[in-house]
């Protein structure tokens, strides 16, 4: 530790600090616009000024480091001031530059009530320039479907640059130019390709990256705030949604260290359209292959009609990616009662909950991944599967501290790796010690085995994650205080499934044996729409969405989507997250469980609880863990040495990518406008602005 003497007062910090780091733990405040925690340091704005006592002239505290300060005549701790007489001429001489050429746009800027640089002139700068010459103008540049931009705003700090280069992995923006010609500008014009480029709109200071989608839509201080988590994968990123009324306005990210740092993907961020296109508002009934509007009582007494004279077994649920605890377990209690135990979850038929806790969750924990040294991707891309994930990854090969193995199809995944192979042999031949990166692991001090979900949906996939249960442990995986066998899930709502133990276990039906010709009559689909169920099968579809599944369905109950409820999630580390309810759903839309509820009274079977609250109590008792929200309850590291313990044959098929595209994966997504625009762009069909 380092001492330093800031505004009089006697602090200790790490030598590693800069100035700016320093001054803000000794309670300063120091503006800034360039420089950004999780950014390289570039020292371009000069906002962040301070005086060393000794020094001829102020220095920038966000590039001056801590053990780059000398110490007084007499040892005595190197003294800096914050808000001398020269700080105060030096930034306010600083400000006035900045805005020599910066627009009179505050009035119809859409960063207007959150902007960096409007705060700061107002704190740090004065109320007359001196310059009266023409301000220059920058031609707006053409960034994709989320960023819109407005570069005569700009004033150069890299933020942009350094964001997609650094935590994004695409460096496809850069400035051209010196000086007063200085220009930020993507190369040859074309969309940004990153899935975090959304995020360059946070980190802009100034109004010259706005998000596209939300343009002109609502001032800041118009809007309500929720805080909540994100369902549009399994990682739980912390959000806000910001609501005018009964409409959902925008959703930005919260800071959570342990999961998403401060990043969310464009699809958590832009799905907001979804939330109000195709939209289920009332029950429908199929009658001569037509569906038509029908009233809740008509709906339920249909659903009677059908199940209240067929045997149990042949009645069976598969929930969808983005369900909540409550209505999976409201779901599975209902069948329990109508004597059946077939439940499943879109594409989960590998994992096994009564192999324990850690043989499904991603043990390390994401911010485990920060102390990996040696990192093997078993069937997965976390690029599409878990975005904010897959900057955490490159954030630590960045550090040079990691080193990655991938055995899957090959794709960028914005850094280096050794790739192993496509298929499971290669899992063999590693395991035999034949390729170099099988040293690697055993070398590591923390190595890390991720397996992706994906695998699940193959007809080996048990012996799949047993084969690669087995690698961890060979390879040192499994030591005191680390876990190193992780599994990365694609869907919100399955660790949460398998939790409560909605999945298919030896005395019921697998989601693949449920949707075969001729093997139920009844099938309660929760939200879920990338299933095929086969002709001659009753489909029961309780969703938000006009889409595959309602598409598919004899009865369709409107339910209420992840923004318009509470609901319990578990994201793929374990830990139990709680989404808030920001706004209603609409038409005759309830809440997922409370229909479950309804129609368990109509069938004859009702459930025992009568509020969300009873149904909670009912749910800690059956899993205590659910109760302590924003917590983990760890696997036992035992469960995974039995699971590797169990083999099994493995087909040679070449493993496949569970996500094709990664803006379509949800029916929320294929009901956004804007998600379908990114995917058009994405698959190479609207590359340049002039196209």
């Amino acid at each position: 530790m380092t001492k330093l003497i800031v505004d009089g007062k006697e602090i200790d910090v790490p030598a590693e600090y800069t100035l700016l780091q320093a001054c803000e733990a000794a309670g300063a405040e120091i503006p800034r616009f360039c420089y950004h925690e999780r950014l390289s340091i570039a020292g371009n704005c000069r906002m962040c000024l301070v005086e060393v006592k000794g020094g001829p002239k102020p220095v920038a505290s966000c590039a001056w480091g801590v053990r780059d300060c000398r110490p007084g005549p007499k040892g005595e701790p190197p003294e800096i001031s914050t808000r001398s007489p020269m700080v105060k001429k030096a930034r306010e001489g600083v400000m006035e530059f900045l805005l020599i050429n910066h627009p009179l746009d505050c009035p119809i800027c859409d960063q207007g009530g959150e902007c960096d640089l409007q705060d700061q002139a107002m704190g740090y700068g004065v109320d007359t320039s001196r310059f009266a010459e023409n301000k220059r103008a920058v031609e707006d540049k053409y960034l994709g479907a989320l960023v819109k931009t407005s570069m005569n705003r700009c004033i150069q700090c890299t933020r942009c640059v350094r964001f997609a280069a650094e935590v994004c992995g695409v460096p496809e923006m850069g400035a051209t130019g010196r000086g007063e010609d200085m220009e930020i500008t993507t190369y040859l014009e074309t969309a940004l390709t990153s899935e975090l480029q959304g995020n360059l709109v946070d980190i802009c200071p100034v109004g010259a990256l706005t998000s596209k989608p939300y343009a002109f839509a609502a001032r800041p201080w118009e809007l309500d705030k929720t805080q909540s988590i994100d369902v549009m994968d399994a990682v739980g990123s912390a959000i806000r949604i910001d609501t005018r009324g009964r409409e959902v306005m925008r959703i930005l990210p919260r800071v959570n260290e342990a999961v998403n740092e401060e990043w969310i993907s464009d699809k958590t961020r832009h799905v907001v359209d979804g939330l109000r296109t195709q939209r289920l508002d009332r029950p429908y009934i199929r009658e001569n292959g037509q569906l038509r509007a029908a009233s809740w009582s008509e709906a339920f007494a249909a659903i009677a009609a059908k199940a209240g004279r067929i045997d149990g077994k042949r009645i069976g649920a598969i929930a969808g990616d983005l369900a909540a605890v409550e209505e999976m377990f409201a779901l599975k209690d209902l069948l329990a009662k109508c004597g059946s135990v077939n439940l499943a979850t879109q594409g989960s038929d590998g994992f096994d909950p009564k192999a324990g806790r850690a043989s499904y969750i991603f043990n390390p924990g994401i911010a485990g991944i920060d102390q990996a040294d040696a990192l093997l991707i078993v069937g997965s891309n976390p690029r599409k599967e878990a975005a904010v994930l897959n900057a955490r990854i490159r954030k630590r090969w960045r550090s040079g501290a990691l080193k990655i193995g991938v055995i899957g199809a090959k794709t960028d995944l914005t850094y280096d790796y050794d790739y192993l192979g496509a298929g499971t042999d290669s899992l063999g031949d590693l395991a035999a010690g034949k390729h170099s990166f099988a040293d690697v692991l055993k070398g590591a001090n923390k190595p890390l085995a991720l397996v992706g979900a994906g695998v699940a949906s193959r007809h080996d996939g048990a012996a799949v994650f047993a084969l690669a249960a087995k690698l961890a442990v060979d390879f040192g995986a499994l030591k005191d205080g680390w876990n190193g066998f992780g599994v990365l899930h694609n869907a919100a709502s399955r660790v949460g499934a398998l939790d409560i133990g909605f999945a298919a276990n030896a005395s019921g039906l697998s989601a693949a044996e449920m949707t075969t010709f001729g093997t139920l009559d009844v099938l309660f689909l929760l939200g879920a729409d990338e299933i095929k169920v086969p002709d001659g099968t009753f489909v029961v579809y309780i969703g938000t969405h006009g889409d595959r599944g309602a598409h598919r369905a004899d009865v369709i109950l409107p339910g209420a989507a992840y923004t318009e409820k509470q609901g319990l999630y578990v994201n793929t580390e374990g830990r139990v997250q709680m989404a808030n309810r920001a706004a209603f759903p609409p038409g005759d839309a309830r809440e997922d469980w409370a229909v479950i509820r309804a129609l368990s009274d109509v069938l004859g079977k009702k459930l025992p609880y009568d509020s969300l609250g009873a149904l909670r109590q009912a749910i800690f008792k059956a899993a205590p863990h659910l109760m302590r929200v924003d917590q983990i309850e760890a696997g036992n590291a035992a469960d995974i040495k039995t699971l590797a313990a169990k083999g099994g044959s493995v087909e040679k098929a070449p493993f496949k990518a569970a996500i094709e595209d990664f803006y379509l994966t949800n029916p929320i997504a294929r009901a956004s406008a804007i998600m379908a625009e990114c995917s058009r762009l994405a698959s190479g069909q609207m590359l340049t602005a002039a196209e």
